[in-house]
This record gives C-alpha cells, sequence and structure tokens, in this order.
C-alpha cells in the first residue's frame, strides 16, 4: 500500500516536472526499469536515492513522507470534533481497572509531524514511526523496544541512553543522530544515511548496519559484538581501539578504514562472490596498526596479502 502511494507520487511529480523514467534515471545512474518499479509499487527507493530524486523532481522530502501511512491509522477528523496539538494528538490517558490512572503513547506516529518533540524517558515499546518528521526530537533514555522507524527524517534526533532493543530502522534520515550510551541489542539499521551520526560508550550485540552510508559516522569507544556490516560504505572511517567480536564485513566497502590499535577476534573480512582484484586491493588500504588477533582472523588477513607487520596475535 506504501509502496503504491509514494509511486503515484513519484509519477505525479515526474510528469510535472516534463520529465521521462529515462531522464530520471540517467540523473541517478539507474536504470528506467528501476524507475519503472518504483513507479508501480513494486519497490521503493532507499533515503539516500529518495533525497536526490526530491532534488531532481523539485519537491520536499515531506511530499513523499506525508504520503506515507499506515492502513490502520484512523484520521484525526474521525477521533474528534475540534482542532487538536500534536502532543495531544498522540498521547492519550488510559485508566487500568485499579483506577490509578497512566500516560501511554498511542501505538502508532506515522505520517506525524513531531520535529523537536519531547519523549525522554518515556516507555514506548512497538511503536511505529513511519512517514514521520522526528527531526530533532529526544528520545533520550526513552525505552523503545521493538519498535519501527521507517521512511521518516530522523536527523538530528537524540537517542542517547535509549532503549533500542529489537528496533528497526529503515531507510531513514539518520544525520547527525547521538546514541550515546544507547542500548543496541539485535537493532537493525538498513538503507539509511548516518552521516555525522554518533555513537559512542555503546556496546553493539547483534546488530545489523546493512546497505547504510557510514562514511562519516563516528563510532567511539564501542564494542561490537556479533554485528554485521554486510553491504554497507564504511570507507575512510576510523574504528580505532575499538572491540570487535564475530562481527562479519561481508561486502562492505573499507577502503581506507582504520582499526588502529583494535581487538578483533572471529572477524570475517570476505565478499559476497569470489575475491575480485578490487575488493582484494580495497583490503589492503585498511590499517591494522598496533592491533591485536585471534589467529584464524590474522591467517585469513595475511593469506589475502593485507599487511599485519605489526599486528599482535593473541
Amino acid at each position: 500500500m506504501e509502496n503504491t502511494i509514494i509511486g503515484d507520487k513519484i509519477v505525479s511529480a515526474r510528469k510535472k516536472a516534463g520529465l521521462s523514467q529515462a531522464l530520471v534515471a540517467e540523473q541517478l545512474f539507474i536504470s528506467p526499469q528501476a524507475v519503472g518499479k518504483w513507479e508501480r509499487g513494486e519497490s521503493i527507493p532507499d533515503i539516500v536515492t529518495i533525497t536526490r530524486l526530491a532534488k531532481i523532481l523539485g519537491v520536499d522530502l515531506n511530499y513523499f513522507s506525508e504520503s506515507m501511512k499506515s492502513p490502520d491509522t484512523e484520521p484525526v477528523s474521525d477521533r474528534t470534533s475540534g482542532p487538536i496539538d500534536n502532543t495531544e494528538r498522540t498521547i492519550k490517558e488510559e485508566v487500568n481497572p485499579s483506577g490509578s490512572a497512566e500516560r501511554r503513547l498511542l501505538t502508532n506516529f506515522n505520517g506525524s509531524a513531531l520535529a523537536e518533540t519531547d519523549f525522554a524517558g518515556v516507555s514506548a515499546q512497538k511503536r511505529k514511526f513511519i512517514g514521520s518528521d522526528l527531526r530533532g526530537s529526544d528520545f533520550s533514555g526513552a525505552d523503545l523496544t521493538g519498535s519501527s522507524f521507517m521512511g521518516s527524517n530522523v536527523h538530528g534526533a537524540n537517542f542517547d541512553g535509549a532503549n533500542l532493543t529489537d528496533c528497526s530502522f529503515s531507510a531513514l534520515d539518520l544525520t547527525d543522530a547521538k546514541f550515546n550510551g544507547a542500548i543496541l541489542v539485535r537493532t537493525e539499521f538498513s538503507s539509511s544515511d548516518l552521516s555525522g551520526a554518533k555513537f559512542s560508550n555503546a556496546k553493539l550485540v547483534d546488530v545489523k548496519l546493512s546497505t547504510s552510508d557510514l562514511r562519516k559516522t563516528i563510532f567511539e569507544n564501542c564494542s561490537f559484538n556479533g554485528v554485521d556490516f554486510k553491504s554497507s560504505d564504511l570507507s575512510g572511517i576510523s574504528l580505532d581501539g575499538q572491540t570487535f567480536l564475530g562481527v562479519k564485513f561481508d561486502n562492505t566497502s573499507l577502503k581506507d578504514a582504520s582499526f588502529k590499535g583494535a581487538l578483533l577476534k572471529n572477524v570475517s573480512f570476505r565478499p559476497t562472490f569470489a575475491l575480485t582484484n578490487r575488493y582484494y586491493k580495497t583490503l589492503k588500504t585498511i590499517s591494522f596498526d598496533g592491533a591485536t588477533m585471534d589467529k584464524l582472523t590474522y591467517a585469513a588477513l595475511k593469506g589475502i596479502g593485507v599487511s599485519l607487520s605489526n599486528v599482535r596475535i593473541n
């Protein structure tokens, strides 16, 4: 349903701009068939592509996000006869059988304008934030276990100390977001722009960071346990002095990445298919100066010619 609505939006804006599918595809460096699939609702572009698409079509990002509402979202006009602000629309008070009142966030916040909203410390498990404007919102210390964020603008949001266990972040603008001390267990980030996002003093356990732009993401004093970076771009990133246990960098771009002084155990650096000359050359640009590795990780890298002259085996 959401894919179809976004597809219709793309068709409308493209025709209004007087552009053919081929011209749009040419400017995005993709095939016209891919544009056709978007317009038919067979797929949707990731957040990086949709940002470029908005510029090409001369529309604002909100042009797409406003249409991304959940099918089960009830219209505001059906819920109330008078005007209400965003906070009143997204929060309701319920009374439990014992008679004590407790505040509970609504299940869904889809298509909501919630920029700079204060969610600090709330308990909001298994909520949905789809196609919403969450720029600069404060989720610090919140319990967001099992919640889903998709196709939203989360630029500059604060997740410091938040519980993000089993959360899903997909096709988002997460630039400059903060995750200091956040609880990241089985959290999934996919097809998202994390430029300037900062993860510090965090333990990432069984986290997936797939098909995402991480070139300008900041990781400081973090430990990675069972993390999967499949098909993400970490070119030029600094991961110095951090801990990697059972981590996968499969089909990941790591050109000029740095693992100086890092601890690596049971870490995988593999392409999806056969080891190509290009991938081989990319691995040789990584700096492992002063790193500590287990014997298997060391042997795997040494076997493909990676320079490990100043690496300690433990």
